[in-house]
């Protein structure tokens, strides 16, 4: 096993992207899976810089914070840009999931029952923005013409999408081709396939 060491939940979460970054350059790593109760006895919380989880250790360097940890891993494995300027396109991107994301989490977490709908009626005004940046580049990429550590986020945060509304995709073509896409990579594939993926809910309180 690589250097690689994840910390965090039996769940995706925060690490969905992460781990299908790793996988599709070919990395091994270690899970270190952190049960609730033994969360809340607050030894582990109280090393941790935010208090928070997933804790990613790449030999002696310990991130928290999950953008921060495919940030790193892009820089480690060329998959932030060919430029600066490419590098800040990624980071844009980046952000923009991030944005979205959230408003995900809020949805799960705190207004499933009662917000579900008008979220998925809202999702178009989401997702509009993506297609059309896919749409202008044309490489089937966010930025350049290869895969960036913003182009993982995005995806699994869309895999989460499709679960939740499995027709959400269906008028954004360059979203949909993008997923395609990315499910096919041989190694994402075998991931996504794999026992120790499909076993991880994808959410903390089994909403989804």
């Amino acid at each position: 096993v690589g250097p690689y060491t994840i910390t965090y939940f039996a769940v995706r979460g925060r690490c969905g992207a992460l781990r299908i970054m790793l996988a599709d350059q070919g990395q091994e790593w270690k899970e270190v899976v952190v049960d609730f109760p033994e969360w809340m006895k607050g030894t582990l919380k109280s090393t941790c810089v935010f208090g928070q989880l997933p804790k990613f250790q790449d030999g002696d360097l310990v991130l928290f914070q999950s953008n921060a940890i495919l940030r790193h891993l892009g820089r480690k494995h060329d998959a932030y840009g060919k430029d600066g300027d490419e590098a800040a396109l990624v980071d844009m991107m980046c952000d923009g999931v991030e944005d979205f994301r959230l408003k995900y989490v809020k949805m799960i977490y705190q207004e499933y029952d009662t917000g579900k709908d008008t979220y998925i009626k809202d999702l178009p005004n989401h997702l509009d923005k993506f297609e059309a940046v896919l749409a202008k580049n044309k490489t089937g990429f966010l930025v350049g013409n290869k895969s960036s550590f913003a182009d993982y986020n995005l995806f699994d945060l869309l895999l989460n999408h499709l679960v939740l509304s499995s027709t959400c995709l269906d008028s954004f073509p360059s979203l949909k081709s993008f997923v395609e896409k990315m499910s096919a990579r041989p190694k994402i594939k075998a991931f996504l396939d794999s026992e120790a993926y499909k076993k991880l809910p994808i959410n903390g309180n089994g909403k989804q």
